[in-house]
């Protein structure tokens, strides 16, 4: 899961890097079987303000968490999965199913 607020005006092309570039390197790391980007929905159960317009979801299956998240440390900001300035210091949080 990663959340994010409104892009700043120097990451304007943030959403082509994500969905012509960045989807297909989550994809390519083992244990992530599903990935996807959902926008903040125009009418809320509450009219709150909300933090964030974007979240991203990836699906991961693994047996073996510690190594998935070596893995994806050690892609993270290389040719094999470049980040985007958008990003700024934000980080992946892990959930578990209950």
């Amino acid at each position: 899961m990663h959340p994010n607020s409104d892009y700043p005006p120097s990451a304007i092309r943030y959403p082509d890097w994500y969905s012509n570039r960045h989807l297909a390197d989550l994809l390519a790391c083992p244990g992530i079987v599903s990935a996807r980007r959902l926008s903040l929905a125009d009418r809320q159960v509450r009219d709150v303000p909300q933090p964030f317009k974007y979240f991203s979801l990836y699906e991961v299956e693994t047996d073996d968490l510690q190594g998935f998240i070596d893995e994806l440390i050690s892609r993270a900001g290389t040719e094999r999965m470049p980040r985007s300035s958008a990003l700024g210091d934000s980080s992946a949080v892990l959930w578990k199913v209950l």
